[in-house]
């Protein structure tokens, strides 16, 4: 098969598509053959599953704001009811799927793999009325902090750092069940919608405020403490990746920083490697800190120095 263009302002050219795809084909072949090991091709997780997954997770969670437009108060719990147990079958299939990635070699493995899926989606649902609670403090954290926010619903509806910490704690669950390809793709689809990018390994207290949010970076290694607030463009990174003898990087190490309780980080502010910042400390606007802060500490970029302050113990 040729392609031939028909542009008025281009001489006619041809491709051979059927070359093209021949060509194309080979070099997956290849590839397949190295990840899999010449075992059987399995099948991959859906991206568009997944979403509406979550979406239907989310509604759950939110039924007035997220379920459908004439939900009545009296069918609330029955609309949760018939979606939880309609997304539970649709994960576990997903989870299968990932699951399969590293484990296709036999009927046994194979069944065990369903028993495991079916492990991970129940822990998820298990874990909704706690993921509720935490979200429950991170809208109030979130009222709270901004002027602006006129109403928890406002909040809820419209700000990119709550739909972003919504999604990232249902990632965290199933990161933490067993499902980290399924997590990953969570949060990355998070980050395209939101402009903000938090691996699903982070681990984040409650009443955790992202304002504006744009540009956020967390780490897989993060660990976030209670009634942590940051804005636009904080980076929570690693300041080096190891290596070993044979020069290959060592995953898994912990190389982002700890964020203790009531810590607020301004704009811009980049904090790098396995660092603490202490208790109640504020970390100023396009800050570059790679060294730990002891707890009340005021970090400024234009005194580029640091010094220790009472904020009365909050924020």
């Amino acid at each position: 098969m040729t392609f031939v263009t028909d542009h008025p302002n281009e001489q006619r050219r041809g491709v051979d598509i059927d070359a093209v795809i021949s060509e194309l084909q080979n070099i997956r072949a290849q590839s397949q053959q190295i990840r899999y090991r010449d075992g059987a091709i399995p099948e991959l997780p859906s991206k568009v599953a997944i979403k509406e997954i979550v979406d239907g997770l989310i509604s759950i969670l939110y039924p007035r704001h997220f379920g459908p437009a004439e939900l009545s108060p009296e069918a609330v719990i029955e609309y949760q009811r018939h979606t939880l147990v309609s997304l539970l079958l649709r994960l576990q299939r997903q989870i299968i799927k990932e699951l399969n990635l590293t484990s296709y070699e036999s009927d046994v493995v194979q069944l065990n793999v369903g028993r495991r899926a079916i492990e991970i989606a129940n822990d998820l649902a298990s874990g909704l009325p706690s993921i509720r609670s935490l979200l429950d403090k991170d809208v109030y954290a979130a009222f709270t902090g901004d002027p602006s926010a006129k109403s928890i619903d406002e909040i809820i509806f419209c700000y990119p750092g709550f739909a972003a910490v919504t999604r990232h704690r249902i990632a965290h669950r199933l990161y933490l069940s067993g499902a980290p390809i399924i997590a990953r793709i969570i949060s990355e689809m998070s980050h395209s919608e939101t402009s903000i990018d938090i691996h699903p390994g982070a681990e984040i207290g409650e009443g955790f405020f992202i304002d504006h949010g744009a540009g956020v970076v967390i780490g897989e290694t993060t660990i976030i403490g209670r009634n942590v607030r940051i804005y636009q463009s904080v980076t929570l990174g690693a300041r080096r990746f190891e290596s070993d003898e044979n020069g290959v990087l060592v995953k898994g190490n912990p190389r982002h920083p700890i964020i203790e309780d009531e810590v607020i980080i301004y704009a811009g502010a980049t904090i790098l490697g396995r660092v603490t910042i202490g208790k109640g400390s504020s970390i100023g606007g396009n800050v570059w800190l790679t060294e730990s802060v002891a707890p009340l500490s005021s970090v400024t970029q234009a005194k580029a120095r640091t010094e220790t302050f009472d904020n009365g113990g909050g924020i």
